[in-house]
């Protein structure tokens, strides 16, 4: 699949870092850099504008390894770029470590993942077909 992509950074494009990668990095375009304290957060532009195909989107996560190490996550995730968007990709950005976090220009700051969805029409309806689970949600398989 080929997705038209516009750079107004300096930034290379996203790729995939390897060959069985989902996501690609998305990195920060910063004329100066940012610092995130403590459980602030901000949104970080990327300089990127994609248009997507009809029936697909872009989603943006939190890199695994700035949230596991630095407590620097996507704070909105799964971001949902939809396929008429056509404005910037920014990436909404919170710190939730006890340091401040600085951000800089070329850093990588999400992921973005190119997925197919469908679009579904609702049907209203006066009951629901029975299940073995029915209404049990939020835990109620319990903790262990």
């Amino acid at each position: 699949m080929e997705i038209k992509i516009v750079n107004k950074s300096e930034n290379p494009l996203p790729e995939y870092a390897t060959d069985y990668s989902a996501g690609m990095d998305l990195r920060a375009n910063t004329p100066s850099p940012i610092v995130l304290k403590p459980l602030e957060r901000c949104m970080v532009g990327t300089g990127l504008f994609i248009e997507l195909p009809a029936g697909f989107e872009a989603q943006v996560r939190p890199r695994s390894g700035l949230a596991a190490k630095k407590g620097i996550t996507v704070l909105n995730t799964p971001g949902t770029i939809d396929a008429d968007y056509r404005g910037e990709i920014r990436v909404i950005l919170v710190n939730l470590s006890n340091e401040d976090y600085e951000i800089q220009h070329g850093d990588r700051i999400a992921q973005m993942i190119i997925s197919r969805h469908e679009r579904a029409v609702l049907k209203p309806a006066e009951s629901l077909s029975d299940t073995v689970r029915g209404d049990g949600g939020f835990g109620h398989t319990g903790q262990k």
